[in-house]
């Protein structure tokens, strides 16, 4: 693994103390899982950046959670603090377990994983779940019962 950059464009997410050294540890730990090599960027954005490059780069006009730019043997992600934040309180997650899952996420798929199609999740969640465990994170595709 030759490195992780973390690039902070919105203030919200340094709220989160300790959150941007989990998060590197989370990309770190995933792409070692799956022998990634490269470099690896990751953009704390707001919600209007991912809308943006939602936009542009798949022709959807709002924000996601998280996107993967795959590039050779590494890449980048991105990631929108909202969008993270209305996830994990409507899931009943803690934001840093919620953030720390959608990095791993998105550096498999770097790696080109996929989970578009059920027999592709059926490979790529399992390797989450496993890769989440190592760093003390709850399986995030659990049913939590009300």
């Amino acid at each position: 693994m030759s490195g992780i950059t973390l690039v902070v464009e919105d203030p919200g997410w340094r709220r989160h103390r300790g959150l941007q050294a989990r998060l590197k540890l989370a990309a770190q730990t995933a792409a070692r899982a799956v022998k990634l090599r490269g470099e690896i960027t990751i953009l704390l954005a707001d919600d209007a950046r991912l809308e943006s490059l939602n936009h542009d780069f798949r022709g959807k006009a709002k924000p996601t959670n998280v996107l993967s730019f795959p590039q050779a043997d590494g890449g980048d992600i991105a990631i929108a603090h909202g969008v993270v934040a209305r996830e994990a309180r409507e899931q009943g997650k803690r934001f840093a377990d919620h953030a720390i899952h959608l990095t791993v996420h998105g550096v498999l798929h770097l790696a080109g994983y996929d989970h578009i199609k059920p027999k592709d999740a059926k490979f790529m969640e399992p390797l989450e779940v496993k890769i989440l465990g190592r760093l003390g994170i709850a399986d995030p595709y659990e049913t939590v019962s009300q």
